[in-house]
């Protein structure tokens, strides 16, 4: 059986596959900062990706991590890591060099059970717990598209009901869900927090020490 469809199985046997779930997008290739920025280290030594899952898994998500596929030797640093981590399902996806639209259709694809998503970027590692808890709690109460704000700024991640399924399942390419919000401006709730981490994503290898 293939890392691929041992990775179906698993996620879709998981219990943790009825509830709303977190998509942990770590497949990018981290080409504008040089090299593979998932597996660089924060300021206190912690390497980016392993920061990010850590926090998902704090707010309580039941986390489903999207990787590159196996064939790629540059994306199994991110997996690697991931695998030390209890309670979170690893799913690589062939297709993720194509850009970040193939890796959400991927993890959506293999949570068919979920009711809901939340897209977390895995070059986000200042988000707090918190911040994913009220977003959770936000699509579990009937949130149909939720976000966070912080100072006027819309921020990651970002969630999507289970009405969205088909539309995430069609994504492709770089353009990502964006595509859906700006179609659905009526339907996104916005969520006001007090927490600078849901801007700062890490593009450049002087961003590590942003949240410090």
């Amino acid at each position: 059986m293939t890392l691929e469809a041992v990775a179906t199985r698993n996620a879709r046997a998981s219990p943790k596959s009825t509830a709303i779930r977190i998509v942990l997008l770590a497949a990018g290739s981290g080409s504008r900062f040089g090299g593979d920025k998932l597996e660089a280290p924060l300021s206190d030594g912690t390497p980016l990706v392993l920061a990010t899952a850590r926090g998902l898994l704090a707010a309580g998500g039941a986390v489903l991590a999207v990787v590159r596929g196996a064939r790629d030797r540059d994306g199994q640093g991110a997996a690697r890591l991931l695998r030390a981590l209890p309670d979170i399902d690893i799913v690589p996806c062939a297709g993720a060099a194509q850009g970040i639209g193939h890796s959400i259709a991927c993890g959506v694809r293999h949570s068919a059970d979920a009711n809901g998503w939340l897209l977390a970027l895995g070059d986000m590692p200042f988000v707090r717990p918190e911040t994913i808890r009220r977003l959770l709690d936000a699509l579990a109460g009937g949130a149909s598209l939720v976000a966070p704000c912080h100072g006027g700024r819309r921020g990651h991640p970002v969630g999507f009901s289970r009405r969205w399924r088909s539309s995430l399942l069609r994504l492709s390419g770089d353009i990502g869900a964006r595509r859906v919000l700006a179609a659905n401006p009526d339907a996104l709730m916005l969520i006001d927090v007090e927490d600078a981490g849901v801007l700062l994503d890490v593009d450049r290898p002087a961003d590590l020490a942003r949240g410090a």
